[in-house]
């Protein structure tokens, strides 16, 4: 690690978590359908959740390592989302 980081704004990217908390409130007065509503919900939660793990866990700076133990879990949820969809949508 390098002793010379670069610290984030962090004022910024609060402000920038607090307009997103309202979008992500203000979509449910959007006339849109149900699933699409909560689709919005999840992108802006997922935008929201890269914001805070970048700047204020300070994963910017990281080593690729960090990335990929991040990442193989979210993978391996999304594989079993996959496999498990049908059972899912055709139970009856």
């Amino acid at each position: 690690m390098t002793a010379n980081r670069v610290h984030p704004n962090y004022i910024t990217i609060w402000v920038w978590l607090v307009v997103l908390m309202l979008a992500g409130v203000l979509v449910t007065l959007l006339p849109l359908d149900k699933s699409a509503v909560v689709g919005l919900i999840f992108a802006v939660a997922a935008v929201k959740a890269a914001l805070v793990a970048l700047n204020y866990m300070h994963l910017k700076s990281e080593n690729w390592l960090i990335y990929a133990l991040a990442i193989v879990p979210v993978l391996l949820v999304v594989a079993m989302i996959l496999v498990l969809f049908p059972d899912i949508v055709y139970r009856h």
